[in-house]
C-alpha cells in the first residue's frame, strides 16, 4: 500500500496564502463557501506545531465531531497536538451541520492511478523515482517517493519485486503504520518486526567452530587477512553462517552478494558481535555491505527493544555522490523490513525534503558531516538514539577539513556505541587517531596495506606538461588500451572543462566533466550516465575518487599526477571494481618530484615497468639516501643497551655532540 504524505499543500489562485487540505470529516459546504458567500476561505488561522509545507499530520478518522460556538458560521480544521478537531459553529447551526457532515461529507482525495494526472514538483519538493514528478506518496515496499499507482507498478516491477500489478489492487486507505498507537510496526505480510528480528544475535557457526586454529590461520593467510586485537572472531566463509533473520538474508542474495570477500568474512562476523572495528582493504573489496550488514542488524534490534524511536545509525562519507551510493545499497538490504527508514542528508540538495523525511521515523541516516550539522543546529534530528556510528573513507574524514565536524557530530552521540571505520588506505597518524574514537577495536587489513589493488595493471609514464594533451589523444586512439568509459582525473575545475572541450572538439567523442562546480542534480546525471555507459571520457576532480562503484570502467587516466599517495590509490581503484580487472595510466613529471620514491615503492612491487627518466632522476636518487639513513637511525636506536656495548654508544653520542 501507500503511505500518502499526511499534510498536501494546495496554493490558491492569488499566491498569497497556503491552504491545508485536511483527511477527515468535515461539511462539505463549510468547505467551498465562506460565511460571506464569496465562495472565497474565510481568513482563519491553525494551530499548528510548525510552518513547514511538509510537516506530517496523524489524521483520526474515527474522531467524532464535537460543535464549539465561534464568531463565524464557517468550519475549518484546527491542528491540535497532532489530531484534526473541527472549529465549531453557534449552537443553532448545530444539529443541522452535524447532520451534513456524515451525510455531505468531503470524500478524501483518490490517490491518483496514473503519471498524467500529478503536477510538477515545487522547488524543495519530493520527486518520482519513476517520471520526476511530485512524489506526492512513499512506496511502502521500497521506501522510495512516488507520485501514481502507475509509477509505484513499475518501480515495483524495476526493483523485481513482482509485476507491480496489485498496485492498482490494493486499499491504500486501509492501513497506516501504526507508530502512534503503541502497537508492533507490521510489513505488508502481516509480520511485526519481532518476527523478522527473532531476537537475533550473533553466535559463531558450528562448523566455523569445528575449525582448529592451525586451520583457521592458514585461512586467514591464504586471503590475506591480518587482524590485530583482543578476542577477535573467526572468519566466516558464507553468509548463512551468520544466521542472519530471514528477509534479510533473501535481500543479500537478491543484491547479488553469493559468496563474501574477504573483507565481508572478517569484518561482518566482528561487526555483528558489537566490536568497534578499523578496517583496511583494497578498492572495490566490498567494504560498503561489511558494514552494512552490522548497521541494519543493530537498526532492527533497537526497533525491538526501544520502539520506533530516532535514528539507530549513522553513516558518515565525504562526498555526497558516495552518500547517495551507500543510501541505494542500504535500501537493498532493508527492503521488506517494517520500519526500516534510511535519511540521505547531503549538501547540494534541497534542505526541505531532508526534513521532511526526518519525520518518516528514519532508522538509518546516511549523511555528509556538513548537513547534517546544519541540520543538528536547527534541532531537526536527535542522535541520541544512535547505536552505531560509521565513518566511510576514514582517512579523509579524520583529516583537518572533517575532523572538527566528526567530532562535533560526535558529541551528540551516547557515548556508548559502536564505532566502524573503514578506508582503503589509513596512514599511521590517522589510525592513532581513528585509535582514540574507538573502543578496544579489531583491526583488520586485508592484503598489502595502503596498496592498489592487485587486479590493476598499473602503468606510469614520463610525460612532460606541454605534451600531455598528445599522449592522451594517443591513449583514446589506442584500440589496444581504450575501453569506453573511461575516466580522466585532473587537479582542477578549470582544467576539467577546458580538457573535455579539448577531447569533443579532437577526438569526436561523447564526454563530459564532473567537478564541485556543477549542481548536484547535473552531478547525479553525469554519474547516472556513466554508469548507463552514455558517455564515452568522463572528466574528474577527485570527486569520483573515493568509494563510488564505477563497475563498468576500465581504464582510469591520471593526467595529472594525485597530491599524495593515497588519493593515488583511490583514483587508481576505480578502474578495477569488486574482482574485474582494469587499467590505469599515470602521467608523471618533475612537477611531481615529491612523490618519486613513494611512487617507486608502491608501483615496482607490481611488476610494473617504471620509465627510465623516474629510474634516474636525481631527485629519487636523494630521496633514497635520505630514506636509508632514516632507516640507519632507527636501527641504532633500537640497539638494546648492554654491559658489552654501554661504552661503545656513550662514545658515539660524543661524537654526535661535538659535530
Amino acid at each position: 500500500m501507500f503511505m500518502p504524505r499526511a499534510l498536501k499543500v494546495k496554493r490558491p489562485t492569488d499566491n498569497t496564502s497556503q491552504v491545508l487540505k485536511k483527511k477527515c470529516k468535515v461539511s462539505q459546504e463549510g468547505e467551498k463557501e465562506g460565511s460571506d458567500g464569496t465562495g472565497q476561505p474565510p481568513n482563519h488561522s491553525l494551530k499548528t506545531s510548525t510552518t513547514a509545507p511538509y510537516e506530517s499530520v496523524e489524521t483520526d478518522m474515527n474522531a467524532e465531531t464535537q460543535v464549539k460556538p465561534d464568531d463565524q458560521d464557517t468550519h475549518l480544521p484546527t491542528l491540535e497536538q497532532g489530531t484534526w478537531s473541527p472549529v465549531q459553529a453557534p449552537e443553532d447551526q448545530q444539529s443541522s451541520e452535524s447532520e451534513s457532515s456524515t451525510e455531505e461529507s468531503e470524500e478524501e482525495e483518490p490517490v491518483k492511478s496514473f503519471r498524467k494526472s500529478q503536477r510538477w514538483p515545487e522547488p524543495g519538493e519530493p520527486v518520482c523515482v519513476m517520471c520526476a514528478r511530485f512524489g506526492e506518496y512513499i512506496c511502502d515496499s521500497t521506501d522510495n517517493d512516488v507520485c501514481s499507482l502507475e509509477c509505484k507498478a513499475s518501480h515495483l516491477a524495476k526493483m523485481g519485486m513482482g509485476t507491480g500489478e496489485d498496485a492498482f489492487n490494493r486499499d491504500d486507505t486501509e492501513e497506516k503504520r501504526t507508530s502512534q498507537c503503541g502497537q508492533p510496526a507490521v510489513d505488508r505480510a502481516g509480520d511485526t518486526v519481532e518476527d523478522v528480528y527473532k531476537d537475533y544475535s550473533y553466535k559463531e557457526d558450528a562448523f566455523i567452530s569445528g575449525l582448529t586454529e592451525e586451520q583457521v590461520q592458514r585461512v586467514k593467510q591464504e586471503l590475506g587477512i591480518v587482524t590485530e586485537g583482543r578476542e577477535v572472531g573467526r572468519p566466516i566463509i558464507e553468509f548463512e553462517q551468520c544466521n542472519l533473520p530471514s528477509t534479510l538474508s533473501a535481500n543479500l542474495k537478491k543484491a547479488g552478494y553469493e559468496a563474501p570477500t574477504p573483507v565481508q568474512m572478517q569484518m561482518v562476523p566482528v561487526g555483528l558481535a558489537g566490536r568497534d572495528v578499523i578496517a583496511s582493504a583494497d578498492t572495490g573489496s566490498g567494504k560498503t555491505v561489511a558494514f552494512l550488514l552490522p548497521v541494519v542488524v543493530c537498526a532492527l534490534k533497537r526497533l525491538v527493544e526501544g520502539g520506533l524511536g530516532g535514528p539507530a545509525a549513522l553513516i558518515l562519507t565525504p562526498t555526497r555522490e558516495l552518500a547517495i551510493q551507500i543510501e541505494r545499497q542500504t535500501k537493498e538490504l532493508v527492503m521488506g523490513l517494517p520500519n526500516m527508514r534510511t535519511g540521505l542528508l547531503v549538501g547540494g540538495m534541497p534542505l526541505p525534503p531532508q526534513l521532511h523525511r526526518l519525520k518518516s521515523t528514519i532508522k538509518i541516516i546516511i549523511a555528509t558531516p556538513g548537513r547534517l550539522l546544519e541540520i543538528l543546529k536547527q534541532k531537526a534530528v536527535q542522535l541520541d538514539g544512535v547505536r552505531v556510528v560509521v565513518v566511510d573513507e576514514a582517512d579523509t574524514m579524520l583529516k583537518m577539513g572533517f575532523q572538527q565536524q566528526i567530532l562535533k557530530v560526535l558529541e551528540n552521540i551516547p557515548e556508548e556505541h559502536q564505532t566502524l571505520l573503514t578506508s582503503a588506505t589509513i596512514p599511521k597518524g590517522t589510525e592513532q587517531l581513528a585509535a582514540r574514537l574507538t573502543q578496544d577495536p579489531v583491526r583488520i587489513a586485508i592484503g598489502d596495506r595502503n596498496q592498489p589493488c592487485a587486479d590493476i595493471r598499473q602503468i606510469v609514464l614520463w610525460v612532460e606538461e606541454p605534451s600531455k594533451k598528445k599522449k592522451l589523444f594517443e591513449i583514446l586512439n589506442d584500440g589496444k588500451l581504450y575501453q569506453p568509459p573511461v575516466v580522466v582525473f585532473v587537479d582542477c575545475k578549470l582544467g576539467a572543462d577546458l580538457l573535455c572541450e579539448a577531447v569533443k572538439k579532437i577526438m569526436g567523442l561523447n564526454t563530459v566533466a564532473i567537478h564541485s562546480d556543477k549542481t548536484q542534480w547535473e552531478r547525479n546525471r553525469i554519474l547516472k550516465g556513466l554508469l548507463e555507459g552514455d558517455f564515452e571520457v568522463v572528466v574528474s576532480t577527485g570527486v569520483l575518487g573515493r568509494g563510488l562503484d564505477l563497475v563498468n570502467v576500465k581504464l582510469v587516466v591520471n593526467f595529472d599526477m594525485p597530491t599524495n599517495m593515497d588519493e593515488y590509490v583511490h583514483q587508481v581503484g576505480r578502474a578495477g571494481r569488486l574482482g574485474h580487472r582494469g587499467t590505469a595510466i599515470t602521467f608523471v613529471n618533475n612537477d611531481n618530484k615529491r612523490l618519486f620514491l613513494e611512487v617507486v615503492n608502491r608501483v615496482k612491487p607490481t611488476g610494473s615497468q617504471l620509465p627510465p627518466q623516474l629510474l634516474n632522476s636525481p631527485h629519487l636518487h636523494e630521496q633514497q639516501r635520505r630514506d636509508k639513513q632514516k632507516a640507519k637511525q632507527r636501527g641504532e636506536d633500537d640497539i638494546m643497551v648492554t654491559k658489552n656495548n654501554l661504552l661503545s654508544i656513550i662514545r658515539k653520542h660524543n661524537r654526535s655532540s661535538k659535530r
